[in-house]
């Protein structure tokens, strides 16, 4: 307490003096003078958790003794990466602050369980929040509900997030944080936990992947899955092939980034099972993945057309039914659906 009071007796002068400067200064240099302090007490609030986690993790190793302590440098790497990942996402309007906090959450369990489900999470979402910019006045045009820079909420995240968490957490319960081979012979359900979380991010890469590019880039008019028909581009159920194209490449890309990280963190490759079909497994989740999702919105999802705009939209209120013909009574924006017989409910995924 001493030592509290003679140093504060000493800093305290300084923090006047530099508080009545900058009363002086203007308001951009003011403004710095606040990002700084306020990125300085962020570090070190980050370092303060960080820490925190590690005592509670070699606490825990020591009372149940077999449980392997994380070392203070995962538990900082665990914190600090998403929070500079989520704030660049949040300035660049790729996720709003339900967004954010939700993807603060899925990040840091990922990283702390394994660094390969971190890289495989980071690629997807960086190539999708670049995807959904791409061409975004066009999409804009042809997307009712299109929002700049994709604005994901904690539904989008916790849609694609909370079966990766789920498994990064059992993993954990499992195998304990680090990075494993995926051999089958040696640790089975820990490599099924893997493999299943590879899928996860690799089918909402797929996804992200056909919507984003086949919407734009497909010359064709997208046919409904169930039907073969065609169908208006936005109609939930739609595929092209430019689009399913695309999902293959998505759910590859998250698979290369898994198989990356494999070579650079695991030590006993050598003698562990090949793993370069973790790249053909991550393509292939991610077009079944795409091919699942068009059934389910054909089947499941409703799209209707806006006479006013001649957009699909995913609301029933003033527009016409993209399905079956109904019973309806005529009203502003609408026509009897007598004259309008559009495949059901389908979409450019």
């Amino acid at each position: 307490m001493t030592i509290f009071l003679r140093n504060a007796r000493y800093f305290l002068p300084q923090v006047l003096i530099l508080l009545f400067f900058m009363t002086d200064l203007d308001h951009n240099t003011y403004k710095k003078y606040i990002e700084m302090i306020t990125n300085i007490v962020i570090l070190s609030l980050i370092i303060c958790i960080s820490l925190a986690f590690w005592i509670m993790s070699m606490t825990a190793s020591t009372y149940y003794g077999n449980l392997q302590p994380i070392s203070p440098w995962r538990w900082l790497f665990s914190v600090v990466v998403p929070v500079l990942i989520v704030s660049n996402g949040f300035k660049k309007k790729s996720l709003n602050h339900t967004g954010a906090l939700g993807g603060l959450v899925v990040g840091f369990i990922l990283t702390v369980a394994n660094f390969s489900f971190f890289t495989s999470l980071l690629m997807f979402f960086l190539s999708s929040s670049r995807l959904t910019k791409w061409k975004g006045e066009t999409k804009k045009r042809l997307d009712s509900e299109y929002k700049e820079g994709g604005q994901r909420n904690w539904i989008q995240v916790f849609c694609n997030g909370a079966v990766p968490t789920e498994l990064a957490l059992l993993y954990m319960i499992e195998n304990g944080p680090g990075e494993i081979p995926i051999d089958f012979s040696k640790q089975h359900t820990a490599s099924w936990m893997c493999l299943s979380l590879l899928a996860a991010l690799a089918c909402s890469a797929g996804d992200t992947w056909a919507s984003e590019v086949g919407t734009v880039l497909s010359k064709s008019p997208p046919r409904l899955i169930t039907t073969w028909e065609k169908v208006p581009v936005g109609t939930n159920g739609g595929v092209t092939m430019v689009g399913l194209a695309s999902s293959l490449l998505g759910g590859t890309f998250v698979g290369i980034a898994y198989f990356l990280t494999q070579l650079v963190f695991v030590n006993d490759l050598d003698v562990s099972a090949p793993q370069w079909p973790i790249i053909a497994f991550g393509g292939l989740a991610g077009l079944l993945g795409s091919i699942v999702d068009s059934y389910l919105g054909a089947t499941m999802q409703f799209s209707g057309l806006d006479e006013s705009t001649g957009m699909v939209v995913s609301s029933p209120a003033n527009e016409k039914q993209v399905g079956e013909q109904v019973n309806c009574e005529r009203a502003e924006n609408r026509v009897p659906l007598s004259h309008c017989r559009l495949p059901a409910k389908a979409g450019p995924r």
